[in-house]
């Protein structure tokens, strides 16, 4: 009878492989973990729960932690798991099969001695297979079986390898341990439920794992110090682990693992040789080229490498986890390491190509419309004048100024080489300078632009109408209305001109361009047309685009409602202001300022002056980016050194110098006031009452300060006739009205008059209560004292103004109720928002994530039955939180 090659006769088990080479025991040995090696609970417990499908799949790229992971896995299982690691010796099926029965034979698998084992390395036969499914599926018990390095396999193994599998059940467990899905029919299994994968993602270390891997290194290091750590790495197991041992080493090993240079590191090292250097000449090319890209899709790659071969690279790359990743809609990006690393050897290998690359990869994104990825590849290129005229050209020249990229595009051109002299590079300069309140080099380059125009060959209308922008700006700079609304039309005009795709994908430009002009109209004290003009972009389209001078129209309502005398109204407006950053988590903006100056100058109307301390504090001067947010803020301060009894510092300050074009009639107005009181406390009454003359006739809150200068000097005839004047203003508010009233009050009370001085008085308590206008109580003199002792004015001024409880009226607000106890960090978080801190700051100043911030945010509207900032101030001051 003629006998197999294949299957040999004999009974003895074979103890060499089909080449006669004897079988090699590390092949089939666990992986030994190291002394360093953190077990990651949720992995293994993941594995844990694979018992119920017959597949298992741990799919990763190279150093992701996949064979440690599985090995530390088997070896807790508490029974035999037969291991088995490929590699190139282990190629045909024949060897393959030789090998994995005798994987199964190492951990005391019994094998009959009839299923034979391969003598040809390249081929198997169909018998030994079904012999071997047959024996694991009658075998009483399941074995777990586990193939490391399996992307080494064939196609032909992966064909045996299904059969195996589905003939073999319940009897066997498949462990495949791979660098890319194996040839097997995944979709079966994935739609039947019975395979359990592990990919990249899941492999990923979470902060919390790679603070506790740093630990085991002898290394400490912060959740969040170990967040950023992991942002770089993505959570890659062997870059982390290369990092520890690298930090071990260095004397600084915090500095190490902040700055380390991926270029030059051990790590470098380990994705060259297990990435890079194991593809083909063309695929090492393009990976080299593309590492200059954030992102790139397989035509971007082609127009860097000059072939057409990417679409397929790229997909083969994915597939195989090298370091590739699917970001959908055919675009990819690099792991980060990989990039960082691979940049450095493009410049090692081929020195000065990569600005060549940077104008091939703008050009490109240039013509697909990617406007923000060319311009950061123009400038890497040092393109400037092609980089300048796509950004004006695109009419996105208001980005340098609002959104969320302002910051970057404003250092993105701080590059820019003095030899770039187009109108489109003037008109960016001239946009950098202004941002930065630059009046002088901003309007020289755009006076510059202006003459340039004439001489471009491109279309002039979006750089005139960036033109029209400038200048509204620089004429708010300088406190120039006229120039502002000249600018204005022109806009108008040009808007015309321009494509109206290009208008409806910046809707910062005229957002930006009315808030200007709303400003000017502001200073020359224009206040109803100002406020047609910011209601309008306070209303107008909601988005990260125009988050800036959303908050600058707010804060300009703000102010007007303050000057107005309406100090809820410009606390509401304020507090809106301030919020417009957080809803888009963006950091504290420049067009905050305003806001908090009018919420400074508040709560000095309300005695917290402490608060308002903190406000202007957080907006120092040098934050004043026009006359407008420059007067607030020596009004706010003025007013606040009143307050505290210094009042030559108050008059200085409020004297602070604004150069302009016009004079603001309120700020000059809101000095005499400062400079009125500053005369009374140095008991000068004719020289308080002749500084705020000129400007009384106009503002109501002027008469005021004129009427209670001519009571000090003793003409109470005079002061009233002031006050009689005053009233016929209809848009006098709260904090205006109550001064004139104690004006009146006072002077009832000098002709001995107390019942009218009594009446009176109740009628300014009654009118300030809602907004707890304290200080014009303590600015009225000691004479109110006695007056608010005594009842029935002591009830009205009960708890708000003086100490002490009252039963609430039939009109008064119901006490709130606080629905829990606020824990310590809340009670911080508040505090700082009482601040008008932004989440951020917030995060920044309690050393926390701002994640926790929010969390601790949304906790304190849940407590104090609100939904919004404002109201949670306003609800913790009414239970004395604050």
């Amino acid at each position: 009878m003629e006998t197999s090659d294949e299957i040999p006769q004999a009974r003895d088990v074979p103890n060499a492989d089909p080449l006669g080479d004897p079988f090699l025991r590390t092949r089939f040995a666990l992986p030994t973990r190291p002394g360093t090696f953190l077990r990651r609970q949720r992995l293994v417990e993941h594995l844990d729960r694979s018992s119920r499908t017959p597949l298992v799949m741990v799919d990763g790229a190279a150093g992701a932690g996949k064979t440690l992971l599985v090995a530390d896995w088997a070896a807790g299982l508490g029974q035999p798991v037969a291991w088995l690691t490929l590699d190139a010796a282990i190629q045909g099926p024949g060897m393959f099969w030789a090998h994995v029965l005798q994987a199964l034979r190492a951990v005391g698998v019994e094998l009959p001695a009839g299923i034979g084992s391969p003598a040809d390395g390249s081929r198997v036969d169909h018998t030994l297979l079904s012999r071997l499914a047959a024996r694991l599926s009658n075998g009483g018990s399941t074995v777990t079986l586990v193939l490391d390095d399996y992307d080494r396999a064939t196609a032909d193994i992966s064909d045996q390898l299904a059969f195996v599998l589905q003939h073999a059940r319940p009897g066997l467990r498949l462990v495949l341990v791979t660098r890319t899905e194996p040839l097997l029919p995944l979709h079966r299994y994935r739609a039947a439920g019975e395979i359990t994968e592990i990919r990249d993602a899941e492999l990923a270390f979470t902060p919390e794992e790679t603070a506790a891997l740093l630990e085991l290194h002898g290394l400490c290091l912060t959740v969040p110090a170990a967040r950023d750590l992991v942002e770089r790495t993505r959570g890659w197991a062997a870059g982390l682990r290369l990092c520890a041992l690298a930090a071990g080493q260095s004397p600084d090993p915090q500095v190490y693992l902040k700055e380390f240079e991926a270029g030059h590191s051990t790590i470098a090292d380990f994705l060259l040789a297990e990435v890079l250097r194991r593809q083909e000449p063309q695929t090492q090319d393009l990976l080299l080229r593309v590492s200059v890209l954030e992102r790139f899709c397989a035509d971007l790659a082609n127009e860097l490498t000059g072939r057409a071969d990417a679409e397929a690279i790229l997909a083969g790359l994915h597939r195989e986890n090298a370091f590739v990743e699917d970001l959908g809609h055919a675009w990819y990006r690099l792991h980060p390491l990989f990039r960082e690393i691979l940049r450095v050897h493009l410049r090692e290998r081929c020195p000065g190509l990569e600005p060549e690359l940077h104008r091939r990869a703008a050009h490109w994104l240039r013509r697909s419309g990617a406007l923000p990825e060319m311009l950061t590849h123009g400038a890497a290129a040092g393109d400037w004048e092609f980089t300048a005229r796509a950004l004006v050209d695109d009419l996105a020249i208001g980005q340098l100024f609002t959104g969320v990229r302002s910051d970057d595009l404003t250092e993105l051109f701080a590059g820019m080489e003095p030899g770039a002299t187009s109108s489109a590079t003037s008109l960016v300069r001239a946009a950098r300078d202004l941002a930065r309140h630059d009046l002088d080099h901003g309007l020289a380059h755009l006076r510059h632009a202006e003459r340039q125009l004439g001489d471009d060959d491109h279309d002039p209308a979006a750089a005139q109408l960036s033109c029209a922008l400038l200048e509204a700006l620089a004429a708010r700079l300088s406190g120039s209305p006229r120039r502002a609304e000249q600018a204005a039309r022109a806009a108008r005009e040009l808007e015309r001109e321009v494509p109206a795709r290009l208008l409806d994908q910046h809707p910062e430009l005229p957002a930006l361009l009315l808030t200007h002009v709303g400003s000017t109209r502001v200073w020359a004290g224009e206040f109803e047309e100002a406020r047609a003009a910011l209601t309008a972009v306070a209303g107008g389209r909601d988005g990260a685009a125009t988050v800036v001078p959303r908050q600058e129209s707010l804060g300009h309502l703000a102010l007007i409602d303050y000057l107005d005398g309406w100090p809820g109204r410009a606390e509401r407006n304020a507090f809106a202001a301030m919020s417009e950053s957080d809803r888009f988590g963006l950091p504290r903006l420049s067009g905050s300022g305003l806001g908090r100056m009018v919420l400074a100058a508040v709560a000095v109307d309300r005695g917290e002056l402490r608060r308002a301390q903190g406000l202007i504090d957080q907006a120092p001067e040098s934050a004043a980016q026009d006359p407008v947010t420059a007067a607030a803020r020596s009004i706010a301060l003025a007013r606040l050194l009143l307050a505290r009894g210094r009042a030559r510092a108050a008059a200085e300050a409020a004297r602070a110098a604004v150069t302009t074009d016009v004079a603001s009639p309120w700020a000059q107005g809101q000095a005499a006031i400062v400079a009125s009181a500053a005369h009374l406390a140095e008991g000068r009454p004719d020289a308080a009452a002749e500084v705020v003359r000129d400007a009384a006739a106009g503002q109501p809150a002027c008469a005021v300060a004129q009427a209670r200068a001519h009571l000090a000097a003793g003409d109470r005839w005079t002061a009233l006739k002031v006050l009689d004047a005053m009233t016929a203003e209809r848009r006098v508010g709260p904090a205006v009205r109550v001064r004139a009233v104690l004006v009146r009050a006072e002077a009832a009370h000098a002709q001995g008059d107390r019942a009218a001085a009594r009446r009176l008085l109740a009628d300014a308590l009654l009118d300030a209560r809602r907004d707890a206008l304290r200080r014009p109580f303590r600015e009225a003199g000691p004479w109110v004292g006695p007056f608010l002792s005594a009842p029935p004015l002591r009830d009205l001024a009960a708890g708000w103004l003086t100490p002490g409880a009252t039963a609430p009226g039939p009109e008064a607000e119901a006490a709130p109720v606080l629905v829990e106890q606020l824990s310590g960090r809340e009670r911080d978080v508040l505090t700082r928002l009482a601040q008008m801190m932004s989440t951020e700051e917030i995060a920044a100043d309690l050393f926390v994530s701002v994640n926790t911030v929010k969390t601790h945010i949304k906790s304190v509207y849940r407590k104090l039955a609100v939904n919004r900032r404002h109201d949670a101030v306003r609800r913790a001051r009414g239970l004395g939180l604050l």
